[in-house]
């Protein structure tokens, strides 16, 4: 029996759990929490398992953080499923991703998760390059949800944050021929009405995780996470854990927040 196993066994996370339970909610917790999804390959592969198989329980985590996060109180996530340059990757893989995102949103139009807890569900990317029956899908759930706003459920899917900036400021530029607005009018307000996350009640996350033990956005919310804290930890996404993230937001919480100042 590994240590992961033993200490499940011994009851010690769920012990563990409850203390960090404890000490998060005696603080402000954060709204809006970002998240990179990554390592489901390398965990794969260190797990001696195919490389779908990675993606499949990254999917499962993905799932379990929903509950989390409605334990916790979290209203915002914002999730980084697929980047924009994730296209050059083999085919073979993108087509076994595609086949698992479109699984896993065709269960999510039908989970009642989503409609107790009155969940907005909303793509952020470039969907115009997906397939088209993930477009579909995506069309759908974001129409059966569009008139929620408890929670808010952001599936970074195609996504680049800076392409995400070009197309506002392509936008911007067609507004102002067609005499919508004037350059005048610029400003960070105006720029936030024209980004991906144009529908939330808060676009800047303040809290970003990035599991894998990489350090880098890899242009995830490049606008939105300017004054986000960064919590990087050394885990395989597929191994993410509750106690995982309640860690993330005690160091969140420990920070001071400066903003600039």
């Amino acid at each position: 029996m590994n240590i992961k196993n033993l200490l499940n066994f011994s009851g010690t996370y769920r012990i563990y759990e409850k203390y960090l339970s404890k000490q998060i909610q005696k603080q402000q917790k954060p709204q809006h929490i970002g998240i990179i999804l990554d390592g489901n390959r390398r965990w794969a592969q260190n797990s001696n398992k195919p490389r779908w198989f990675g993606h499949y329980k990254g999917a499962e985590t993905a799932n379990n953080l929903m509950t989390w996060c409605q334990d916790l109180d979290i209203k915002i996530i914002t999730l980084y499923v697929l980047s924009a340059e994730n296209y050059n990757r083999k085919k073979e893989e993108l087509n076994e991703l595609f086949n698992l995102i479109y699984e896993k949103l065709d269960v999510l139009i039908k989970d009642k998760k989503i409609h107790n807890n009155k969940i907005r569900v909303k793509a952020l990317g470039n969907r115009k390059i997906l397939p088209e029956k993930i477009i579909k899908v995506l069309d759908k759930i974001e129409k059966q949800t569009e008139n929620y706003s408890d929670n808010y459920l952001n599936i970074a899917i195609a996504y680049g944050g800076r392409n995400e900036i070009l197309n506002a400021i392509k936008k911007i530029t067609e507004d102002i021929k067609l005499e919508k607005i004037n350059t005048e009018q610029i400003n960070e307000e105006l720029i936030g009405k024209y980004l991906y996350t144009s529908h939330l009640p808060k676009q800047e996350p303040e809290l970003v995780i990035r599991t894998s033990g990489e350090e880098r956005l890899s242009g995830f919310l490049l606008w939105q996470s300017a004054y986000s804290e960064l919590v990087f930890l050394d885990v395989y996404w597929p191994d993410f854990r509750k106690i995982d993230l309640m860690r993330a937001i005690r160091t969140y919480q420990k920070r001071s927040r400066r903003l600039g100042e």
